[in-house]
């Protein structure tokens, strides 16, 4: 039974209890409501839940330990001469799972017949061309023991699917019964609802905190891959990025040194555009623009926030890079080749980051108490020099915490970064060079015909924790010196 069917029937099995242990309440109470100790409502919601919650969590625990298992049942049938130099164990297993999915696929499809892909006799070569054919992703020539491998993931996978099935409705029925059981006018059905409640939502409030640890997890087990085939010395401090991918010659360098530089260099220019307009804009709207003037400015001015960074890139290759050329190229200053470059991209970016900086900036300034402000003026001050002297030191600290936001949000850019600086890993000073950043290499390495059982694929993960480690500290840093701000005038 498919997964959206499962779901149905266990919901469809706990409607019914809900239907039925409320009349069963009602009916231990002789039809008379003020018998009962709760509202019928909450007998029904009391088997519902019950119904619900055991068989949704089987379920989702089955989903996550049938890989595993499987995994680890399937690993003994591979032989270790399918286990190339510089992969592993993992990697082979990923590729099993990946031609296990293209036959199901291509099964249903109607590519391949339920025969041809349940015989272990099948030709590994037809098959792979089968699945070529079907669209799937084999990243290599099948072999005979690994297709092996895969009808017997697909075949166990299979199985497994059916038995969790099984038990899922077993289990929705039997709690749903217990559950009815209960409902007897005496029953507290009302604190057994709220408990349920309360710990629906600090499973709802552990969603996000679980999320971020299994994209931790995630980058951190294939980045452990990637450092057991590349020297983590060579990759940190290597100063030049040349993957070369099987079949076309040459070993692999792949230092992150360039990348760091293009993203740093590019989110420096962003900035060097983003703060003073943003932080100006700003000033302008909590201290001189009136009430009028600030509604119809500031929704203009976050609409910047809502367009798709794809636009941005657009506007960076058809707008920014042929105005720059025509200044800095070789009918101007002759400094710039192209216009792709690392200016381009700085450029739009920081457009893109204008409401991020100004939009904070604004709500820090006017959280600066108006008691402040007014014994400036006590003194004789003028208002640009109570803003000066006064406001912006005072809003200072939440001011650096939005641009380091702002930092934040420009390293994590990958479309402009794409479309307006170009690919090229360098280290250089020239802003009018294409450069690239980690982002961008990182949707490189994972696109395309790449092996992941090579370290030009796995290095994408090293490259995606770096970047995590870098945003998360300069946001941590950011929360830190706004909180420290708000402590000091809340």
């Amino acid at each position: 039974m498919p997964l959206l069917w499962l779901f149905i029937s266990v919901l469809a099995i706990a409607v019914v209890g809900f239907v039925f242990g409320r009349q069963r309440a009602l009916s231990s109470a002789g039809g008379d409501v003020r018998s009962l100790h709760s509202l019928p409502n909450y007998y029904g919601w009391n088997v519902f839940m019950k119904a619900t919650v055991p068989a949704f969590g089987l379920i989702a625990v089955w989903l996550i330990a049938q890989p595993l298992v499987l995994q680890n049942s399937i690993a003994g049938m591979i032989p270790a001469s399918e286990i190339k130099e510089g992969s592993n164990i993992g990697l082979v297993m990923a590729e099993v799972r990946r031609t296990a999915t293209g036959i199901e696929n291509a099964v249903a499809a109607g590519v391949f017949s339920p025969a041809l892909a349940t015989d272990v006799n099948a030709d590994s070569v037809a098959v792979t061309a089968l699945l070529k054919e079907a669209g799937q992703v084999v990243t290599s020539e099948i072999s005979q023991s690994l297709l092996n491998a895969a009808q017997a993931f697909r075949a166990m996978n299979a199985t497994g699917n059916l038995l969790m099935t099984a038990l899922a409705l077993i289990v929705a029925l039997a709690a749903g019964g217990f559950a009815a059981m209960q409902c007897t006018k005496d029953y507290k059905a009302r604190n057994a609802v709220e408990r349920g409640i309360l710990m629906l939502l600090i499973a709802a409030a552990s969603v996000a905190i679980l999320t971020t640890i299994g994209i931790v997890l995630s980058l951190v087990f294939n980045t452990i891959e990637f450092f057991r085939l590349y020297p983590a010395l060579d990759f940190f401090f290597s100063p030049e990025w040349a993957p070369s991918f099987s079949g076309r010659g040459g070993s692999s360098k792949l230092g992150i040194l360039p990348l760091l530089w293009g993203t740093l260099y590019i989110s420096i220019i962003a900035l060097i555009v983003a703060v003073p307009i943003g932080l100006f804009a700003a000033v302008y709207l909590s201290e001189y623009a009136t009430p009028r003037i600030r509604s119809i400015a500031k929704p203009m001015l976050e609409i910047l926030a809502g367009i798709p960074t794809i636009v941005y890139g657009l506007f960076a290759l058809l707008t920014i890079g042929p105005m720059l050329v025509s200044v800095f190229g070789q009918d101007g200053l002759g400094w710039m080749g192209g216009g792709r470059a690392v200016m381009t991209a700085g450029i739009a970016m920081g457009i893109m980051l204008i409401p991020f900086v100004s939009s904070l900036s604004d709500d820090i300034i006017n959280a600066v108490p108006q008691a402040m402000r007014d014994g400036s003026y006590g003194l004789g001050a003028t208002q640009s020099e109570t803003i000066k002297q006064v406001v912006i030191p005072a809003a200072l600290p939440g001011i650096v915490g939005a641009v380091l936001l702002a930092a934040s949000r420009a390293i994590g850019e990958t479309m402009i970064v794409v479309m307006g600086a170009g690919a090229a890993a360098r280290l250089s000073l020239n802003p009018f060079e294409a450069m690239t950043t980690v982002t961008a290499k990182i949707v490189s390495q994972l696109t395309g015909d790449s092996d992941f059982a090579s370290p030009e694929a796995l290095v994408a993960f090293a490259l995606g924790i770096t970047l995590f480690v870098l945003t998360l500290a300069l946001n941590v840093l950011a929360l830190f010196i706004v909180r420290k701000y708000r402590e000091q005038y809340e």
